[in-house]
């Protein structure tokens, strides 16, 4: 938790110590009130006295607790500012150290994990440094000073003090001693219920489709269970502080007043006044020495959360990021386009077995390299090396000659245009989806727009949507269909204009007709642009130069598709089950 103290800023920093000085002047304020008690006390006591002298003392007491409120007021306030300030900046550099997160090591934390640590894990931190920080400071410095007021009164009263804060130590030590573990364990259970829930939320299609609401209520229902259980026993143990307080509190003063009853009467006639004073005055001093550790519970109850937050947060930030930028930063020094992978293998981290097994290929500029296979052979697990979302495990991929990790990968990425296997939509317009992301060029005109939309197919029903291309596209593309979002997926690449093209069985969700229209028109436009295909269907494929047939992460033969009908089994089979006898005899 003290490591969070290194992201405060030096306003931060001042904002504390004016904290700190009103906390002072506040705890004084506090501590001048019996001061007054024993004035007044006196004056009551006192044959004689002045009714002025008595409202006088009370005005002053009200002037003392009208400043400790306004104190207390201004500490909250810069309390508020300083938790405020932190947990943005905490957020911010979570955000931005899981963007800098390959595949690798978003995986290994999960999203839904990511996501509490992120929200629910910062608010902890926030409430913890906006209410328990003020109780830190402000309890050890009234308890001490109560001390300092109260020492050389009677040592009996100061030994009955010292046993209630021992009995009040007793009881924070064992409630916190049995609900630290609980606290690590809440967090993670509402990890799970964050996963169950995106996952509920996210499939939902699927769910219905099965009929599996029952099921998925029940997944639903074990997860928030176990997460109201842990919750419930923190909360009732915590429960017993507020009335264990108030026992403690009530005992004190009984007994306070129980010694001073022996106190009073063993003393002389004389003195029997002063000690009658003493007795209100250390009773009051002894509630403030009380609310100073009631302060600290209440912090106490705070902090073990907190402190669970701060430990996942840092382990976040801590991360070390497996996959680094190299040094090349202008990708516009080799504008050439040729992909060659030498010998490249690759294996998923803790996987038994390797994906791929010694690649080797290479891309020639403005070339269009298929490549093909069953499922499971490694096809969309090769192109996501290019972008280097994972490295590979062995060998080395070149785009125009150069290591792909020694450009920095804002540099490598730009000279990519990506379609993924799922398309992804975000919420904005047609026109913010299809000019998404920096590609490192000028900002993308209105008529570079059109034109990709054109190429990818999509300007027919773009146009025929109210507000064209500024018409409204809701989170993930739920407003439109699966084939317009992979078309609009592809325009995005198009409109890049980059050196390479990657699409990862981008062509899944469109008709054959659409298809063919949509793979003519891109090699129109394209030029002299390289292009990679992942695809399922032959028929998508059958005119690239090259055809690189992957079976169980190996290559099966490469080749066109009339070299790959007589020379590879593989692909055969795979035509076979996909053409018509005459197609292949004709091919």
């Amino acid at each position: 938790m003290i490591r969070l103290f290194k992201y405060l800023n030096k306003k931060d920093w001042c904002f504390a110590l004016l904290c700190l000085a009103f906390i002072v002047c506040q705890v004084w304020l506090d501590l001048k009130l019996p001061d007054y008690m024993s004035e007044i006390t006196k004056l009551v006591q006192t044959e004689g006295s002045s009714m002025n002298d008595i409202l006088l003392a009370g005005g002053f007491m009200l002037l003392c607790a009208l400043g400790s409120l306004a104190a207390a007021f201004i500490v909250g306030y810069f309390a508020a500012k300083i938790a405020a300030g932190l947990s943005m900046r905490l957020r911010a550099m979570v955000y931005n150290k899981t963007l800098s997160f390959s595949m690798e090591e978003i995986n290994g934390f999960s999203t839904a994990s990511l996501i509490t640590r992120s929200t629910n894990d910062i608010t902890q931190i926030q409430t913890f440094v906006a209410l328990g920080l003020q109780a830190m400071i402000k309890a050890p410095i009234l308890a001490v000073w109560a001390v300092v007021k109260i020492s050389g009164k009677s040592w009996q009263w100061t030994a009955t003090t010292g046993g209630a804060v021992l009995v009040l130590l007793i009881m924070l030590g064992t409630l916190i001693a049995l609900t630290l573990p609980k606290f690590t364990k809440l967090q993670a259970l509402t990890d799970n219920l964050n996963r169950v829930t995106r996952e509920n939320l996210t499939g939902v299609r699927v769910v219905r489709a099965y009929n599996a609401e029952t099921y998925e209520e029940e997944k639903f229902e074990r997860a928030n269970e176990e997460l109201t259980k842990t919750n419930l026993f923190t909360n009732r143990a915590m429960a017993i502080m507020q009335p264990g307080m108030t026992l403690i509190m009530s005992g004190l003063t009984l007994a306070i007043y129980w010694v001073g009853v022996y106190l009073i009467a063993d003393a002389p006639l004389s003195g029997r006044l002063s000690l009658f004073s003493d007795m209100v005055v250390f009773s009051s001093y002894a509630m403030q020495v009380i609310m100073a550790f009631m302060m600290l519970t209440m912090a106490f109850i705070i902090l073990p959360r907190a402190s669970v937050s701060a430990k996942r947060i840092h382990e976040v930030l801590d991360t070390e990021t497996k996959i680094f930028d190299g040094p090349i930063t202008d990708s516009n020094l080799f504008e050439v386009g040729e992909v060659e992978f030498r010998h490249v293998s690759f294996r998923y981290p803790d996987a038994a077995e390797e994906v791929l097994h010694d690649i080797s290929f290479t891309a020639e500029r403005g070339e269009t390299v298929a490549f093909i296979g069953s499922t499971g052979s490694g096809k969309s697990t090769l192109i996501n090396l290019i972008p280097r979302f994972y490295d590979a495990t062995e060998g080395e991929i070149l785009i125009d000659g150069v290591n792909i990790k020694d450009y920095n990968q804002a540099s490598l990425r730009n000279k990519l245009g990506y379609v993924p296997q799922k398309a992804v939509m975000f919420s904005g317009t047609v026109s913010s989806n299809v000019s998404y992301g920096d590609s490192g060029k000028e900002t993308f005109r209105e008529d570079q727009i059109r034109k990709a939309v054109e190429v990818a197919q999509a300007g027919e029903f773009v146009e025929n949507m109210e507000g064209t291309y500024d018409a409204v596209i809701s989170q993930g593309g739920t407003n439109v269909s699966g084939g317009q979002k992979q078309r609009l997926a592809i325009a995005r690449a198009i409109c890049r204009q980059p050196e390479i093209y990657v699409f990862d069985d981008s062509f899944s969700a469109l008709d054959y007709k659409t298809d063919r229209k949509l793979r003519r028109a891109l090699k129109n436009h394209t030029g002299n642009s390289t292009t990679l295909i992942v695809a399922q269907r032959i028929g998508t494929i059958m005119d690239a130069d090259k055809i690189i047939v992957l079976d169980e992460g190996r290559i099966a033969g490469a080749g066109t598709h009339r070299e790959l009908l007589r020379t590879c089994t593989v692909y055969r089979e795979i035509a076979e089950s996909q053409l018509s006898k005459e197609e292949i005899e004709n091919a």
